[in-house]
């Protein structure tokens, strides 16, 4: 599947401040590491973003998000952000924070 390149580039100079940021082909898209762990991703036109499970909760009350359930099994902490979450800089900075943040506080691999 592929990925919105457009999405991937803002990502890209969001977490530009970030040290330690590495890039991987995942889940047929592309996901951002933050220490080597996973902060957030694209999947399609979709923003995928990992977060604390309580965290990722609660960010499924909001609009426009979704459980990542790309294999048909809900994966705890992950979510889908829909493309008109994501359309504006400031929305789209707020979901890369949260995950990067989320992926800096875990031990680095």
């Amino acid at each position: 599947m592929a990925y919105d390149e457009g999405l991937a580039d803002r990502i890209r100079d969001l977490l530009s401040a970030h040290s330690e940021v590495s890039e991987r082909k995942m889940f047929g898209g592309i996901a951002f590491m933050v220490g080597g762990n996973m902060a957030v991703g694209v999947l399609g036109e979709d923003l995928i973003v990992r977060l604390d499970r309580e965290e990722a909760a609660k960010a499924l009350a909001e609009e426009g998000v979704r459980e990542f359930d790309f294999t048909g099994r809900p994966a705890k902490g992950m979510i889908f952000v829909a493309p008109e979450q994501t359309a504006d800089e400031k929305s789209l900075a707020g979901w890369v924070e949260a995950g990067a943040g989320y992926a800096a506080s875990l031990p680095s691999k």
